[in-house]
């Protein structure tokens, strides 16, 4: 029956397409062909790789190997015909593709646009040379119309294998045999070439400069990021400062801010090429070289490089006559090379997004017991004392003012006392996120009804009677009276937004108290213009007190995210993803029992019904409950990314073995030192599988979630293996006696952390700076089953692991 339901729907999804081919045929007589093929075959002695590569016209595009559904086109089926002339090793690799709605099939599907590639590794076993067949059976659409499905044949010519790989190195004495079992899959990567170079713009003035050129797809990080939790930002520091003057900062030319998969957040990066300039002035003539440093990280989509740090040197000889470039300020962390014309467009984009969260923030502080009545009350004031409706006007307005300049005034005079570079600082510095934490939930508790911060009563009572004194200085001090005896109210409010200034420079706390301050005073200067509008405000009740309830346990909500940005750095894993987005599920449901009148707190009034738009507000926050469920199993809650802590920094990566290795479960290695773990394994006389991995490697995470948690390959990990995860981009230091230069292959490797470490032992052992990669070793740190690196099928790791075990046991 079940045989019987498939071939029926099959055979309806075949009729679909004919369908829409036929009409498509029908509506325009047109051979099409859109897609170009070509084979490559890459062979280094019984290794190769074959290769069928497609260039896709415009507006066209190939559909994936695997589909989100079997309902909608034909995926792509690429088949390599057996012979004894070789084997398989691991499955088809199809090159990066898109996911996007599909108007024709009106569904997401995958699909490769402009260019794809398909390839299979094999392991040559002939001597001979030999023909392998392969097939393609594929289906191109655009937009408005599909083609039939076609079937393509290929052919590859491969040479025999004479002699292997591994004895070629051998006689060549190019790289040492580690084992004599398996071969090393791993590939050196080397992204970017860079160069430098000085100019001279008048007697002793010079410009040092370093480009780089990056492959295509991989990029560099710019020199400002928006967070120290995330990549390795590039630096250029100049060491030989003796008798040479720094003028200004390190400028980079133009970079792009998209959102980083490695380090799931938005990050400033350069593709294709970057410039890094240092203006100096030499005032000791004799100098001729000056010495600095260069450190950079370089990631593609999937991976990332471990952080390099190069010794650098610029020849003031080469040095060939520029104009001199306008030189950025030392407060200027945005500056570009752009000759001082242009403004940072990020900059003023953070900015502007200060200004509308801290207007959105003034308006709620409006909507609270503290100032909502005060509205009607002043306005009246000032209609009524004034002598014509003009004077009420404008005094109101001065009135407003007042307040902006209060509020602002308080952000700027905190730039004046911390400074741009410490409010940077203290934006992701784990003691301060601490600091925030606690006074938030302080904050939101007092909002909460348990107790109200207040100002000191006679600061309120002394502004009080400066008021009397009428005028332009009693207004100011109309002004200050509202600002004192409303804080209970919007001290907390303007804590929370002086939290989210922290990452604003100079002129975020400013930017936000101006657009919260606004807010605030617009409606004093509305409705002394338009008093009638007045009896359009809805009057005070115990409305105002729900609004500051849901305002405090957004609050508490929010000073999470503080607490786990400390818990982030210092790895504490305090406040890991399930337990973050159980928090916020607890918040987020006890807003909608609240809302829906099934909790009251100590100064709400009883409800007799629920209004319309108290219901919707409840509403949204039940189906903002009901979404964020599904994140305590590692859904990846798309409309929330970024706010809760990462999938990686998650109570599922646990390690557990025996029995109870269930398919769903990650497994976490016990060891990060490889030196620790080796004694381990000879100690319960167990191999040592090694993995080197990064924080910031997706393939990893992949592997581990979807790979290691099959429940065969989880249990050896647990049981049978002591496993190490070495993690290549740690920024750890090392003690200063281990700190040391090495050099592989003509290039210099810095070892100062303890990412550099375990990076060099992957580059000098095995020959490789690629992430993951696996090997298994015995007691003596011989290669067990060659090694192994990212691979979506988990039977290739699986035979890895059990050839490694085998191996042992002899």
């Amino acid at each position: 029956m079940a045989s019987l339901f498939m071939k029926r729907n099959s055979l309806l999804r075949s009729t679909f397409l004919l369908l829409l081919v036929f009409l498509s045929s029908l509506s325009r007589a047109q051979v099409f062909n859109p897609v170009q093929w070509n084979v490559e075959v890459i062979q280094d002695g019984s290794d190769a790789t074959l290769s069928i590569n497609a260039t896709i016209e415009d507006k066209w595009h190939l559909y994936a190997t695997k589909l989100p559904s079997n309902d909608g086109p034909i995926a792509t089926e690429v088949n390599f015909i057996a012979n004894e002339n070789y084997e398989l090793v691991g499955s088809v690799k199809e090159s990066k593709f898109e996911t996007m709605f599909d108007p024709i099939f009106a569904m997401d599907v995958s699909f490769h646009s402009k260019k794809a590639s398909f390839s299979q590794k094999i392991n040559v076993l002939s001597e001979k040379d030999f023909t392998v067949n392969a097939t393609v059976y594929f289906m191109v659409c655009d937009d408005e119309k599909c083609l039939p499905p076609e079937e393509i044949e290929f052919s590859f010519n491969v040479k025999g294998a004479a002699q292997s790989s591994a004895e070629k190195a051998l006689e060549s004495n190019e790289v040492e045999v580690i084992s004599a079992v398996g071969d090393m899959p791993g590939q050196f990567y080397d992204p970017v070439e860079l160069a430098y170079s000085v100019e001279k713009h008048d007697e002793n003035t010079y410009s040092l400069i370093v480009n780089a050129a990056i492959e295509e797809n991989w990029h560099i990080y710019a020199l400002h990021l928006q967070s120290d939790n995330g990549p390795q930002k590039t630096e250029l520091n100049i060491t030989d400062t003796e008798g040479v003057v720094l003028l200004g900062d390190v400028m980079e030319g133009e970079f792009k801010t998209e959102f980083d998969p490695n380090f799931d957040m938005d990050l400033n990066f350069f593709e294709n090429s970057a410039e890094f300039r240092q203006v100096i002035k030499v005032e000791d003539a004799s100098k001729t070289v000056i010495n600095g440093e260069f450190v950079f990280m370089v990631c593609d989509d999937m991976r990332c490089l471990p952080p390099e740090y190069l010794d650098i040197s610029f020849d003031l000889a080469t040095a060939v006559e520029a104009p001199m470039p306008v030189i950025s300020k030392a407060d200027d962390k945005d500056s570009t090379l752009d000759k001082g014309e242009e403004k940072d467009a990020e900059g003023d984009s953070s900015l502007w997004g200060l200004f509308f969260i801290g207007f959105a923030l003034g308006f709620a502080a409006l909507l609270t017991p503290c100032v909502f009545p005060m509205i009607p009350m002043t306005v009246s004031f000032f209609t009524k004392q004034s002598k014509s409706k003009a004077a009420g006007i404008k005094n109101a307005i001065i009135y407003g003012v007042f307040i902006i300049v209060i509020y602002t005034g308080l952000g700027l005079l905190l730039s004046a006392i911390f400074g741009p570079d410490v409010m940077n600082l203290i934006s992701t510095d784990p003691y301060f996120n601490i600091f925030l934490f606690i006074l938030l939930v302080v904050f939101g508790i007092s909002f909460l009804g348990a107790f109200e911060i207040q100002l000191p009563s006679s600061w309120a009572n002394k502004a009080d009677q400066a008021s009397d004194k009428g005028g332009i200085i009693g207004i100011f001090f109309m002004a200050a009276t509202l600002a004192i005896v409303s804080f209970s109210c919007t001290g907390p409010i303007v804590g929370s937004a002086l939290a989210g200034a922290a990452k604003g420079g100079f002129m975020g706390p400013a930017t936000i108290m101006f657009g919260f301050s606004l807010a605030l005073a617009l409606p004093f200067g509305l409705f002394a213009a338009f008093p009638g509008w007045l009896n359009s405000l809805p009057k005070s009740g115990g409305w105002l007190n729900s609004v500051k309830v849901v305002l405090g346990l957004l609050e508490i909500g929010f000073a999470f995210k503080f607490l786990s940005n400390a818990d982030l750095v210092w790895q504490l894993g305090l406040l890991k993803r399930e337990m973050f987005i159980a928090i916020w599920i607890a918040i987020s449901g006890s807003i909608t029992l609240y809302l829906f009148n099934f909790i009251r707190f100590p100064h709400d009034s009883v409800l007799e019904r629920i209004g319309v738009a108290r219901f919707m507000m409840g509403l949204l926050f039940f189906i903002l409950t009901i979404y964020m469920v599904p994140g305590m199993t590692g859904a990846p809650l798309k409309l929330i990314s970024g706010f809760p802590p990462p999938v990686f920094y998650s109570e599922a990566a646990q390690t557990f073995g025996g029995d109870e290795a269930k398919s769903g479960h990650l497994v976490e290695a016990e060891y990060t030192d490889y030196y620790v773990a080796l004694e381990a394994a000879k100690r319960e006389n167990k191999p040592l599988l090694v993995d080197f991995t990064g924080w910031a490697c997706v393939n990893c995470r992949k592997m581990e979630e979807s790979v290691w948690t099959q429940p065969e390959i989880s249990k050896i990990l647990s049981n049978d293996v002591i496993l190490v995860s070495l993690y290549v981009d740690e920024r750890k230091a090392l003690p200063k006696d281990e700190q040391r230069v090495e050099e592989y292959g003509g290039k210099e490797f810095k070892v100062k952390t303890v990412g550099n470490k375990w990076t060099f032992m992957e580059v000098e052992r095995y020959g490789t700076n690629a992430q993951p990669f696996y090997v298994m070793l015995d007691a003596n740190e011989e290669v067990l089953s060659g090694s192994a690196a990212y691979d979506s099928d988990p039977q290739v790791f699986l035979d890895f692991l059990k050839e490694g075990l085998k191996n042992y046991k002899k």
